[in-house]
C-alpha cells in the first residue's frame, strides 16, 4: 500500500485498535458496530478487520448519538436517515440549478425569436383587388373578367 492511498477515505487502512484510538472509543465499541452489521469493515488476509477514514467518521457520528442516549441500532437509524436527507437535498438542489440555468437560455432563445420575427415583418402590399388601375372612380369589379353567358335554352317543338 503506497503512502498516497492512506489520504484516501476509502482505503482500509486501521485496525480495530488503532482505528479506537483514533476515536477515543474503546475497541468493542467498534467491533459491536460490525456485529450489528451499521458498519462493515474489510477484513485483512489474516481475519483483522481495516477501517476506512470513512467509516471510522460514520463511527464518530454514531457515537455522538449514543452518548447523548440512543441505542446503537438508533443512532445507525438516525446516521442513515441523515445521509438520505443530505443526498436528497444535493440533489434538489441540483435540479434547481438546472432549472434556472433552463429558464435563463429559454428566456435567451424568445428574446431572439421575437428579434428576429421583428425583422421578418413585412409591410403589407396592396392586392389586385383594391389597386385603382383606372383611378379612383373606377370600381374593382370592373377589373374582374365578364362572365360567360349561358347557352339559348332549346324549346321542345310539339
Amino acid at each position: 500500500m503506497g503512502a498516497e492511498s492512506l489520504d484516501d477515505e476509502e482505503t482500509p487502512a486501521l485496525t480495530t485498535g488503532r482505528a479506537a484510538e483514533f476515536l477515543g472509543v474503546r475497541p468493542a465499541f467498534l467491533r459491536s458496530l460490525d456485529a450489528g452489521r451499521m458498519v462493515r469493515p474489510e477484513r485483512s488476509a489474516g481475519g483483522h478487520r481495516r477501517w476506512t477514514r470513512r467509516q471510522l467518521a460514520l463511527a464518530a457520528r454514531i457515537r455522538e448519538l449514543f452518548d447523548e442516549g440512543l441505542t446503537l441500532t438508533a443512532a445507525a437509524m438516525v446516521v442513515t436517515l441523515q445521509d438520505e436527507v443530505a443526498l436528497i437535498t444535493r440533489q434538489r438542489d441540483q435540479a434547481h440549478d438546472e432549472l434556472e440555468r433552463t429558464r435563463r437560455e429559454l428566456s435567451r432563445v424568445q428574446r431572439e425569436l421575437a428579434a428576429a420575427r421583428e425583422e421578418q415583418t413585412v409591410r403589407p402590399v396592396p392586392s389586385a383587388r383594391t389597386h385603382r388601375a383606372c383611378g379612383p372612380g373606377v370600381p374593382t369589379t370592373a377589373l374582374r373578367p365578364p362572365l360567360p353567358t349561358p347557352p339559348p335554352q332549346r324549346t321542345p317543338s310539339t
